[in-house]
């Protein structure tokens, strides 16, 4: 156990909803005294670098009412009680953008603010794209673009901050960071 463990002491839940819970815990700090502590509990998601055959990204554009603007993002979505990522990151992909992919790889995972949340992203890199004849129903509150862009378009598009998500950054860097070691 970590010499910074906080024990919980009580829990009271103050929110169920779709997509997340909250939580206030009542804990006991490793010094002995006692804090409050704000937790959003998140089922979990995968993000989806999707690569064309021409090495393009592969991104949606879609309204996020939290931030009150459209962003551009590469495919995510949130995990199904039970489903494995890898599962979750087929379905996505296929219901967001209309592409399946021959190759899906898993590159990493990472909390997305652990600070008060434990929603953890898989990130999965997407090849061998071919574009399916049916493409699946999306969910039903969910309307975005397809849009595919180049790695120096991408990285434009964080500087105008139309892409603005830490999973999209996280995904540009990845490719980066690949580029330079093939060099």
């Amino acid at each position: 156990m970590s010499k910074f463990f906080e024990k919980t002491i009580h829990t009271e839940s103050i929110y169920k909803g779709k997509v997340i819970n909250v939580d206030v815990e009542d804990v006991e700090l490793p010094d002995g005294q006692v804090s409050k502590r704000e937790l959003v509990r998140h089922p979990g998601a995968v993000g989806i670098l999707a690569l064309t055959d021409e090495g393009r990204i592969v991104m949606v554009e879609q309204y996020r009412k939290a931030l009150g603007k459209s962003i551009i993002e590469i495919p995510a979505g949130k995990l199904e009680e039970g489903e494995e990522p890898k599962i979750t990151a087929n379905r996505e992909l296929e219901e967001e953008t209309g592409y399946q992919a021959n190759q899906l790889d898993y590159l990493v995972s990472y909390y997305t603010s652990p600070g008060f949340a434990d929603e953890i992203i898989y990130l999965y890199q997407a090849t061998g794209l071919n574009l399916l004849e049916q493409r699946p129903d999306m969910d039903e509150d969910e309307f975005v673009d397809l849009i595919e862009v180049t790695v120096e378009e991408a990285l434009d598009l964080v500087k105008m901050e139309r892409i603005h998500d830490a999973k999209t950054i996280q995904a540009i860097y990845y490719v980066m960071v690949e580029r330079l070691k093939g060099e």
